[in-house]
């Protein structure tokens, strides 16, 4: 239909984007899938939720490219909302939803794998860091440096994974039953295929969005924040759905616990980049206001209570529950104090609920912190014996596999 140069009203070229946008994910979804028979499965997972998000990459990065060459534009601002409502429904909507499904088939939390702790200590780097910026309310290039670091280092340390033998279904099966050069060749057309696609109905969907808020006297700001992220996660979020259905919630948060800190960390660190990029020069960080510097806040305080709730290595029903009433809590109630008589709730307007929220997130941390204060140094310890154990391996001291309870493994070292 672009090519064609097919004329749509806003609202029907954001749907017809849209769908092509999370079919294109499918593909890339399942092309991953496939490819974990030849990388690690903690390398094809990361791959996997880098991949899945990358949708959310095109119309953020859409967003911050206008906002370069348009400063006087509320781009900026989108860029912000598209990058904060991401976050927010991956561990508000996504965990909680994996929660809910693994209780409901087996009564239990959902366990998570110990190579699982590699991410949750980097995003609990990130997240300390994410605080930063909404104290000295910038979000510059520098930023970037840090952000895509931690990114970096997590790859590195995901490839060093061995390869595992993976269970796969569907077109991703019939992909893996291929001859290896043949699979490796179908593989490579689909993650150009449909990248090339998601890149070609980036601008569409984005314009579209706007358009139609503004046809229809909806707040651009919600649409881009909210209605964006639903349509370019899906696939993301619908893949992870079926993992815990099939009884396999372990591999279901840990994928969405790799998409929380990719798009907490890459995504976060490419918009200043691009930003500078786009508006040739490293001496202005990209416009924020007052308010989309407290949906930052909001999106830190959120990841730093659910961090500390998974500390542990699983997510109980009661935790997934608390995160999912606080989403649906703090999304819902600036429009509730808006109709409240005098638009105020405690002498507090509507935009200024979520810094209440901010509060309790924080609240609700510190009195996790206080009630497990062994949690977080215990990971922390288990991850440097993690990092040890491959240091062995990898000086060919270690050959049961087993350290840190090998004898053999202490003697070398």
């Amino acid at each position: 239909m672009r090519f064609a140069g097919v004329e749509l009203s806003p609202l029907m070229m954001a749907l017809a984007s849209g769908f092509a946008i999370t079919s294109s994910a499918f593909l890339l979804l399942w092309a991953c899938d496939a490819a974990q028979s030849d990388i690690s499965q903690a390398l094809a997972l990361a791959v996997v939720a880098l991949i899945s998000v990358l949708p959310e990459y095109a119309v953020d990065m859409y967003f911050t490219w206008q906002a370069g060459q348009h400063p006087e534009s509320h781009y900026a601002s989108f860029a912000a909302a598209n990058m904060t409502g991401a976050n927010r429904l991956v561990i508000g909507v996504a965990w909680s939803l994996i929660a809910l499904i693994v209780w409901w088939k087996t009564r239990q939390p959902v366990e998570l794998g110990k190579e699982r702790r590699l991410e949750i200590v980097l995003l609990a780097i990130a997240t300390l860091y994410a605080f930063v910026i909404p104290i000295k309310g910038t979000l510059a290039w520098y930023d970037m440096i840090v952000f895509m670091g931690i990114y970096v280092y997590y790859l590195i340390q995901s490839s060093r994974r061995p390869v595992e033998e993976v269970e796969v279904e569907g077109p991703a099966n019939e992909l893996v039953r291929l001859p290896k050069n043949m699979r490796r060749v179908a593989t490579a057309v689909l993650f150009l295929f449909a990248g090339g696609a998601i890149l070609i109905n980036a601008k569409p969907f984005c314009e579209g969005l706007i358009g139609a808020g503004r046809a229809y006297g909806i707040n651009e700001f919600l649409l881009v924040q909210w209605i964006g992220p639903v349509a370019s996660e899906a696939p993301e979020f619908l893949v992870a759905i079926m993992f815990a259905l099939r009884g396999n919630g372990s591999v279901a948060l840990g994928s969405l616990l790799s998409a929380k800190l990719n798009q907490w960390t890459l995504l976060v660190g490419m918009i200043p980049g691009v930003y500078a990029v786009s508006s040739g020069t490293l001496s202005h960080p990209i416009p924020m206001g007052r308010f989309q510097i407290a949906e930052i806040l909001l999106t830190a305080a959120q990841s730093l209570l659910a961090l500390f709730m998974i500390a542990n290595l699983r997510l109980s029903i009661r935790y997934a529950l608390v995160l999912l009433a606080l989403f649906c809590a703090q999304f819902f109630s600036p429009s509730l104090v808006h109709f409240l008589p005098g638009g105020t709730f405690l002498g507090l307007e509507g935009t200024q609920m979520h810094n209440v929220f901010s509060l309790l997130y924080i609240i609700g941390a510190i009195m996790m912190l206080v009630e497990h204060p062994t949690r977080w140094s215990s990971l922390f310890k288990l991850n440097l014996e993690e990092a040890s154990k491959h240091e062995c391996e990898a000086a060919g001291h270690c050959e049961c596999h087993d350290y840190p309870n090998c004898i053999n493994c202490h003697k070398e070292k």
